[in-house]
Parts: C-alpha cells; structure tokens; sequence
C-alpha cells in the first residue's frame, strides 16, 4: 500500500456515504408523493455499494481499496395503502397508494450513513496527522 491509498479509501468512503445520505433526504422528501411523472407514487431507493479491491497475490487474499456505488435502485417492495377517499388521487375504494418509504427506516439509515462518514472523516484526518508528523521528523 501506497503513501496516499489510506487518504483514498477513506476519500471514497465519505464520497459513497454522502451519495447514501442525499439519496435518504430524497426518500424522505417524497415519503407523501402519491403522483410522479411514471405514474403511481414514489418508490423508496436504495445505494447498491461494492468494494474495491486490487488483484490478489496470489494466496486468495486481496486488500481493499476501498468503496464505489454500483448503483441506486428503486426498492420493491409494495406501496402502503391508505383510506383517504377526499384525497385527489385516491382510488374508487378511497385507497391511496402511498409511497413505500418508512420514516424510522428512514431515520436509523440516515444514523448509519452519518456515523460511517464521520469515521471515514476521522480516519483521513489521522493519516493525515501521521504524515504531518513523519515530514516533521525528516526535518
């Protein structure tokens, strides 16, 4: 490992984790939008993340480099239905298809994100530190 692959992994970390928390604020600002332009109400998403990984050497064992988002999906899982029949969008039984986005999933994903970004934040800051110190020796 390299003098800077501590800087990007953690680098890549806080990148993942921010994408994590904006998809969240997203979920959780459509968690009433009952009508999108494909029709039907908002679908929750999610961030797919991977590892990233250099080659082995050769004994099975790889390092890791870190972390990517492959993807964010759209989770599907069934809306929740609820009786609303004034609503504008409810059906002929007075059902609305309300999002399938759970505001305490929700919540406690944001948590995670956060505590993750924040150990990422704390981990670049130390090599930081220690590089800061080993230049301060070769003075």
């Amino acid at each position: 490992m390299g003098l800077f692959d501590a800087l990007n992994i953690s680098a890549s970390g806080m990148t993942a984790h921010r994408l994590w928390m904006d998809v969240i604020a997203s979920n959780i600002a459509n968690s009433e939008t009952t009508r999108t332009p494909e029709g039907g109400p908002y679908r929750r998403k999610e961030v797919i993340f991977s590892a990233l990984q250099e080659a082995g050497d050769g004994t099975g064992r790889r390092a890791g480099r870190g972390v990517e988002v492959m993807g964010v999906v759209e989770d599907q899982s069934p809306s929740r239905l609820v009786y609303e029949p004034e609503h504008p969008d409810a059906r002929e039984d007075g059902y609305v298809e309300m999002p399938n986005v759970n505001p305490v999933t929700e919540m406690v994903d944001l948590v995670v994100a956060s505590r993750a970004y924040e150990a990422n934040a704390t981990a670049l800051e130390a090599a930081k530190s220690m590089f800061t110190r080993a230049l301060d020796i070769l003075r």
